[in-house]
């Protein structure tokens, strides 16, 4: 080869990877550039999503079509669409609003709750900037008997975006759930709403507020609410009990208020009904040293024949309940913690305290406790059947890949047997809360439940898990159904339990302010 021709390889080597490098360096930049841009489109997406302008989330799939379909007609055409889809979907429709308990002679308990800015001091002199209901955080503790007619009437004071009431586990009738823009608005400054609804269930509950649900409820809107049996139903008088209400305050875990801890009397041979709400966003996980317990209730409803424990963890889902009964040693005292709350025990009795265990087995309800027999829900045939996939995008939390109201809502009408199958694709745990219902687990993973029949309102799915659930449609109305990570239900996992010919006059969206999941 002579050089002229060497030289002229060399060259064009040379130019070839001078073309590379500038491939590179434009490449690379347009690359990110168009990643960042996709990104960005994908959280405006979201954020459209978020904060629509205006939804009915009675009829949400037309409003959504139609909303897409502003960009492809006129406005003429557009408010002439919009008034036949108002008057053909509220014809002949019953109101959730109108959907009220009947007159009775119950006894009747009234409460009211203000809802107000608050600077709060805890018990390690600390102060913290907190939203509350009559001045304090958790609010009262709300104790009713079965029965009674509960009216509670809710002021607000200076929240500007405007508060709510719901009623965590407890079957209201549509227009007394507390959700801003599907069952009322939400209440401004200076108005108050009155809620009234019968107590039906006895059991463990709380009350959140529901408009703008993840931010208000971490400022410590929120607070116990519990439904004693009937007197005459069978108790033990050598039974006592007490509430532990965990919370995320801003950056500061609490029990009952407490950044110290729960101290509760007990005396040797005394069996303390332990009542723990996990009103936070994350799973805890409690262990008890010190005496064998047994898991009574959850979400508020008794297991069947509950069998003695010892050495296990519980693990609580966000806006899960448990019931734990456990009896006061003759020495020593009784510690039930969590690792999600350093700090923050609950201590029945006196005396020694007892040694700590770690690596538990995780408490499993699937073999827990003895079946009924005879059982007539194990023979029922269901009429509908939906399937629900928890799971994430980008920026979203989704349900069936899809996300806030963009989720076709499940439709049934009163009377039907549904069978829901709940599988969590992944994003973390996912609390599966429906209101207005409670629904029995029939089987985890595809092994149907041995031991005693499980009744929830919200239940802890971790990625993975697949559960089948029953649900009978017995309360007519529209119903929200979301992860109880609030954080996850306002990316997105949120949607709508729907009676077909319920019809609703309040809107979700920035027009009307109500932003239930925000």
């Amino acid at each position: 080869m002579t050089n002229q021709s060497s030289c002229e390889v060399e060259e064009l080597l040379k130019n070839k990877r001078k073309i590379g490098k500038r491939l590179i360096y434009i490449g690379l930049p347009l690359t990110l550039v168009l990643l960042l841009g996709a990104a960005l489109s994908t959280y405006f997406w979201q954020m459209r999503l978020q904060k629509p302008e205006e939804i009915n989330m009675a009829h949400h799939q037309m409003a959504a079509g139609m909303a897409s379909m502003t960009s492809m007609a006129d406005m003429t055409g557009m408010e002439h669409m919009e008034g036949r889809e108002s008057s053909s979907s509220e014809e002949g429709g019953v109101s959730c609003a109108s959907i009220t308990i009947p007159e009775s002679s119950a006894p009747i308990r009234k409460f009211d709750l203000t809802a107000a800015k608050t600077t709060l001091k805890l018990d390690n002199g600390k102060t913290v900037e907190a939203w509350t209901f009559n001045g304090i955080s958790p609010g009262p503790e709300l104790r009713v008997t079965e029965g009674d007619r509960i009216v509670v009437t809710l002021h607000n004071k200076d929240i500007e975006d405007g508060v709510t009431i719901h009623w965590h586990g407890l079957a209201v009738p549509c227009s007394q759930d507390g959700i801003s823009g599907v069952t009322q608005d939400a209440v401004p400054p200076g108005e108050q709403f009155t809620y009234s609804f019968i107590a039906t269930t006895p059991g463990t509950y709380w009350y959140h507020s529901h408009q703008m649900s993840s931010i208000q409820v971490s400022k410590g809107l929120l607070g116990a609410l519990i439904v004693e049996p009937k007197k005459g139903s069978e108790s033990d008088p050598s039974t006592s009990e007490a509430t532990a209400l965990y919370q995320q305050l801003g950056s500061s875990m609490l029990v009952n208020g407490s950044v110290i801890g729960l101290s509760i009397p007990g005396k040797p041979g005394e069996q303390v009904r332990l009542r723990l709400i996990n009103s936070g966003n994350e799973t805890m996980e409690f262990g008890v040293d010190g005496a064998p317990f047994r898991v009574m209730a959850m979400d508020g409803h008794d297991l069947h024949e509950p069998g003695l424990l010892e050495g296990k963890i519980v693990p609580i889902g966000a806006g899960q309940r448990y019931d734990l009964l456990i009896q006061v040693p003759e020495s020593g005292k009784v510690v039930v913690s969590s690792p999600s709350a350093k700090g923050l025990p609950v201590t029945i009795g006196s005396g020694s305290q007892p040694q700590h265990k770690e690596g538990g087995q995780l408490f499993s309800f699937v073999h827990y406790g003895t079946p009924l027999p005879n059982d007539p829900v194990l023979q029922i045939k269901p009429d509908r059947h939906y399937e629900l996939k928890l799971g994430q995008t980008l920026f979203t939390k989704s349900i069936n890949g899809k996300s806030f109201h963009e989720i076709p809502p499940m439709t049934v009408k009163k009377g039907d047997h549904v069978l829901i199958t709940v599988t969590n694709e992944g994003g973390g745990d996912h609390p599966f809360h429906l209101h207005g219902h409670v629904f029995r687990v029939l089987s985890k993973n595809g092994s149907a439940l041995q031991g005693s029949p499980v009744y929830l309102d919200t239940l802890l799915t971790k990625e993975g898990e697949t559960y089948e659930l029953y649900l009978e449609a017995d309360n007519p109305g529209l119903w929200m159904i979301h992860c109880h990570n609030l954080k996850h239900a306002s990316m997105g996992m949120s949607m709508m339990l729907n009676y077909e010919g319920i019809t609703t006059p309040y809107r979700v969206g920035t027009k009307s302010g109500n932003l239930p999941d925000l």
